[in-house]
């Protein structure tokens, strides 16, 4: 592999992000070095593993194939209710791309696989080698630990599994439960992403399930550098067994896990139409004072909410290492996912891909990591609820530390993204080239 300055780049930006998080953090002196530097370790072995070695490369593209085939037969069942309307675009018949015929349906039928794997127990495995591995190398908490190595399979369902130890949790445990939340994506939402994106960016599926690995030591970096550790957690190095209730047979589990996933579209159908039609109201009264305020201050902005979120995100995206020529183009689709998820923003860079705005497959892998999470308000609002009626006496920590765990997994997600771009080389097969 050919490094070049990017590849740098995205290296130093690691630890200018984590520089970041440092300079608001709770308590700049009770850092937890040995789980920062082991999640970063992770981090970087995992990407020269995916990226760089050609069995990482075998693993990914097996991965790659194998969701790529399950996904084939998803759409099935959305064909047969609604006809011509659940057929993709380029499929005889179509009449063009419909979000809520064609791609939310997947969500239903990952559920449902998912809640079968669940049932024989493959899932219970694959988490309990993340926790146990969490557990030991960054000497975290048991509970902790098997809360984040759930989330990378599942979304917020995850705090079911440490529902007993909630209640006695810290509040870097706690930070840690939310940010892992938010910085990581459920199974089946990802099965979204790979529909929105795949026609695109060929290997959309390998990449967002590295994503989603990648982004579990990120969380935990981030969240003990913005709320080290002051306490004495109760599983404080051990391995802890996941809460999990079994149904009587396979069918429960598919009924059971459909109705989850139905439940899971009508969530992003419906904070799709509310929060992009409250930024659009948003968007009404800035574009109304965007002229003027131009014309007072000499300048030529962009007054929308997408606009702005751009120019916040900026810096950021430059620090990441996207090529300066696609900065704004990903900071704005980055930006944006702050307030309008993370589905909005999948679909706005598959747009920008079609348009020709991202100019570099670099930037293209970059973004797609940097997407790869639910930390967004909507998302911040769902896991301190969801957690807080599972312990309704750290309502009160909870509320206050959403806003601080919001931003630990947007740096997740970032950081996430600098991995990618530390080993992202435009000529790799990984691009589906």
């Amino acid at each position: 592999m050919a490094f070049t300055a990017y590849n740098l780049v995205s290296f130093a930006g690691i630890f200018v992000l984590m520089g970041f998080a440092w300079l608001f953090s709770t308590n700049r002196n009770r850092m937890n070095w040995h789980a920062i530097a082991w999640g970063v370790g992770l981090q970087l072995m995992f990407g020269l593993f995916i990226f760089v070695a050609p069995a990482g490369v075998r693993v990914f593209l097996a991965i790659n194939g194998l969701v790529v085939k399950v996904l084939e037969p998803a759409s099935e069942g959305a064909r047969f209710l609604f006809g011509p309307l659940a057929l993709p675009p380029g499929t005889e018949g179509s009449i063009g791309f419909l979000l809520a015929f064609q791609a939310l349906p997947t969500i239903i039928f990952f559920s449902a696989l998912m809640s079968v794997l669940y049932y024989y127990g493959v899932m219970q495995a694959l988490i309990r080698g993340f926790a146990v591995a969490f557990t030991k190398l960054m000497r975290i908490s048991g509970a902790e630990s098997l809360c984040t190595a759930a989330n990378i399979f599942v979304g917020i369902e995850s705090n079911l599994t440490i529902r007993p130890h909630l209640v006695e949790m810290t509040r870097s445990e706690l930070c840690m439960v939310l940010t892992s939340g938010m910085a990581t994506v459920a199974s089946s939402t990802m099965a979204l992403y790979v529909f929105l994106l795949q026609s695109r960016f060929p290997t959309i599926a390998g990449h967002l399930v590295s994503a989603s690995i990648l982004s579990a030591p990120a969380a935990i970096v981030m969240s003990k550098i913005l709320l080290p550790e002051t306490e004495n957690p109760k599983t404080l190095g051990r391995t802890i067994k996941a809460q999990y209730d079994k149904e009587s047979n396979v069918f429960e589990a598919v009924i059971n896990g459909s109705m989850s996933g139905a439940k899971v579209v009508l969530s992003i159908a419906a904070l799709l139409i509310a929060v992009l039609g409250l930024v659009a109201l948003a968007d009404l009264g800035l574009k109304s004072a965007g002229p003027l305020l131009n014309s007072w201050m000499h300048v030529q902005i962009d007054w929308t909410l997408r606009g702005l979120l751009g120019y916040l995100f900026a810096p950021f995206v430059l620090v990441i290492g996207v090529p300066p020529a696609d900065v704004m183009a990903a900071a704005r689709i980055i930006g944006e996912r702050l307030v309008l998820t993370e589905v909005t923003s999948y679909q706005d860079l598959s747009t920008a891909i079609a348009a020709g705005s991202i100019h570099y497959t670099r930037s293209l892998v970059i973004t797609t990591y940097a997407l790869c999470g639910f930390a967004h308000v909507a998302s911040m609002a769902i896991f301190v609820g969801g957690t807080a009626a599972l312990a309704p006496n750290k309502t009160t920590v909870l509320s206050k530390i959403g806003f601080r765990a919001l931003v630990a997994a947007t740096l997740a997600g970032l950081m996430t993204a600098c991995v990618a771009g530390t080993f992202c080389n435009g000529s790799s097969v990984l691009l589906g080239r």
